[in-house]
């Protein structure tokens, strides 16, 4: 990805339109906050087939973590721990008729939505006289989604942890406040986070797949490389913190451009894949691989 202008320009486009709606939601929250709100804790599950070579695409709630798991199974299969918050049972009635996700399904494709008073999604006659005081009422859903292990990801996520694993495609993630555990195996990977502690994990052998590319505005970026890799990678702060690189092995790509704390152009190996990983503020860290005990 070649950027233009001003760096951090960049990191910010992909979150715009879902941290607006997160704003929205979570002022709410605070302003609707009272002592003796009522909790109110549901699961709602859902299984169903769905071939290798698809594309999945969830977006997650405004609060809530998402946890995706690659399988053998060509099916997909959901749960989602749900819990809202109201004055009254009454209330929590009414809130449990729109607080749920919606699944979109076509050939090649699924969409899993949350669904809630932040988008008023679903059944348009629940939203006719739905009672004003009840919008902005906190909530959370934490997703379990397994899913098949060849398949296309895309992820739009609040704030809430976030893991990925087992799964081998093309995967997009933007998230805003996110602990993310991101274990990949090949595809791609392209993804923007606003905030949060990321640790990325690459197999440990050469990359098969497309480019990578990594940022987050502000946190610490944690990357785990093999100590065999072969790769063009970048590694840049682009506005405060530094770059922990723990790889000797890394050579400049242009002899007469040094690394610095703030800057690693590097040919890994015999070169390849361009991998791009920046951080705004914050720590981004070049790490080996952990040897298996």
């Amino acid at each position: 990805m070649t950027r233009q202008g001003n760096p951090m320009l960049s990191l910010k486009p992909a979150l715009t339109a879902y941290a607006g709606i997160l704003l929205v939601c979570i002022c709410g929250c605070v302003a609707a906050q009272q002592p003796s709100l009522v909790t109110r804790t549901t699961v709602k599950t859902d299984k169903f087939d769905f071939g290798a070579g698809g594309t999945v695409s969830i977006v997650g709630a405004p609060m809530g973590s998402i946890v995706v798991t690659g399988t053998s199974k060509n099916e997909i299969e959901i749960s989602a721990v749900i819990e809202i918050q109201a004055a009254s049972e009454a209330d929590l009635a009414i809130l449990s008729a729109v607080t749920t996700y919606l699944t979109q399904e076509s050939l090649g494709r699924v969409g899993i939505l949350t669904s809630g008073t932040h988008n008023k999604l679903g059944d348009k006659k629940l939203w006719k006289k739905f009672p004003k005081n009840l919008i902005g009422l906190p909530f959370k859903i934490d997703y379990t989604v397994s899913v098949p292990r060849y398949c296309d990801l895309q992820i739009d996520a609040g704030k809430g942890d976030l893991v990925i694993k087992g799964v081998e495609g093309a995967i997009r993630v933007n998230a805003l406040d996110s602990a993310a555990k991101i274990d990949l195996i090949g595809g791609g990977f392209v993804a923007t986070f606003g905030a949060g502690d990321i640790e990325i994990t690459m197999p440990d052998r050469s990359w098969r797949g497309g480019t990578i590319d990594a940022q987050l505005v502000s946190g610490t970026l944690s990357v785990h490389l093999p100590a065999n890799l072969s790769a063009e990678l970048d590694a840049t702060i682009l506005k405060s913190g530094q770059i922990e690189n723990s790889f000797a092995t890394f050579k400049p790509r242009v002899r007469t451009v040094p690394f610095t704390d703030r800057q690693i152009a590097a040919k890994a190996g015999n070169g390849g894949v361009s991998m791009k990983f920046s951080v705004g503020d914050g720590k981004l860290k070049l790490l080996p691989l952990d040897k298996p005990k």
